[in-house]
């Protein structure tokens, strides 16, 4: 079932009052009547079932038939911090993250990345991973539509990092499965995650020092050399699996 966001302000009165592109999808692209279902979340965690009731001056209204309970969030907030990639495969990169469940995505400039953004093209790109976010978000169910931050130094975004409770940062030279292991296990459901992914060219150990200094932790993800667009969608797999188990097992011990 398709899901859409409103803001919390449209919510009132046992009524959604949708608006702006959202509206033209369900009308036009999906063209979805009157007596049809869809999920609608407030962005805050409130999560809907509707009716469509009518359109009405390039609006919908729907009613609301009750309150979904399952939260589809993770039980911690990952932020992605991604060094920024060639090409399109930002794109990917936020698209994919989000389904995984990321709380945030902080695209950040390495001594290694190739591609160079002005202000403007940096905001552009930013406007276009939010919008993909939302999408993502919207088709997986999500509760919230994460926030994809402005791009940042590295230096900036060691410093968003800083207050975070565990910060992971997956590196070509690092050895020790069995270490990995340990930390992916010792991680617990309401902490907060950093996890940082290097460009193409990967991380300058210059770079993981600094990142050390803040309080990173080295792990490998395998003696495998993967695609910075491919490391960071593993991490958060590995993440997801063990968090959301982790969580119902606590849940199950308490029953």
């Amino acid at each position: 079932m398709q899901q859409f966001f409103a803001q919390p302000s449209q919510v009132r009165g046992g009524r959604i009052y949708l608006e702006g592109e959202d509206v033209n999808h369900i009308k036009n692209v999906l063209r979805m009547k009157p007596g049809e279902e869809v999920r609608i979340s407030d962005g805050q965690g409130g999560r809907y079932l509707c009716c469509i009731s009518g359109y009405a001056g390039g609006g919908a209204v729907l009613d609301i038939i009750g309150e979904l309970e399952e939260n589809t969030e993770l039980p911690s907030q990952i932020w992605l911090f991604q060094g920024l990639p060639k090409g399109d495969k930002m794109d990917l990169i936020v698209q994919k993250a989000v389904e995984l469940g990321v709380f945030s995505v902080v695209p950040f400039a390495a001594r290694r990345s190739i591609v160079k953004f002005d202000d403007r093209k940096a905001k552009k790109k930013q406007e276009r991973w939010q919008t993909i976010a939302k999408g993502a978000a919207g088709q997986s169910g999500r509760g919230r539509i994460p926030e994809i931050q402005p791009l940042k130094s590295f230096d900036e975004a060691l410093r968003t990092a800083e207050d975070l409770d565990v910060i992971l940062i997956p590196y070509e030279l690092e050895e020790g499965m069995e270490q990995t292991a340990q930390v992916i296990e010792n991680l617990m459901p309401g902490q907060s995650i950093g996890v940082f992914i290097g460009p193409e060219g990967g991380f300058e150990e210059a770079e993981v020092e600094r990142a050390e200094h803040i309080g990173a932790r080295r792990i490998t993800l395998g003696k495998r050399i993967l695609r910075t667009e491919t490391a960071g969608l593993t991490t958060l797999s590995i993440l997801m699996y063990h968090l959301e188990s982790r969580n119902h097992n606590l849940k199950v011990r308490k029953e």
